[in-house]
């Protein structure tokens, strides 16, 4: 009984530190409230146009991707500054990588919405 009360505790104190992790994500990053209003806008336009639960489901990966990448692109950063916090090539060879896996996981996402919207703006128009 012990050992799963440890157990327990343990994946409490995990989604703690999780938790902690993305209450400083979105308390610190700008990138993170811009993406916040972009998605809580597309799921307005989702709402008013009443998607089909597979748009839904497309919007929710693409929303899901780009918070991910942003979340890995902050996490090395704060890594990067950690070891070399002098300006150093390599450093910033690692930091362009990740904004640029940022950019695709935008893209993405910005593409996925326009499959999805363009054709129900156009059926208003």
């Amino acid at each position: 009984m012990d050992t799963l009360l440890v157990f327990i505790r343990h994946r409490l104190q995990s989604f703690l530190y999780a938790f902690k992790g993305l209450a400083l994500f979105f308390n610190s990053q700008l990138h993170a409230k811009i993406h916040s209003l972009a998605a809580a806008f597309v799921i307005l336009l989702g709402w008013l146009f009443q998607l089909f639960w597979y748009e839904w489901a497309l919007l929710v990966v693409a929303i899901g991707l780009v918070f991910l990448a942003e979340t890995f692109n902050t996490a090395i950063e704060f890594l990067v500054n950690f070891v070399s916090p002098d300006d150093n090539e390599q450093a910033g060879k690692v930091k362009d990588l990740a904004a640029g896996a940022v950019l695709l996981a935008a893209l993405t996402a910005f593409i996925i919405g326009l499959l999805i919207f363009v054709p129900k703006f156009m059926r208003i128009i």
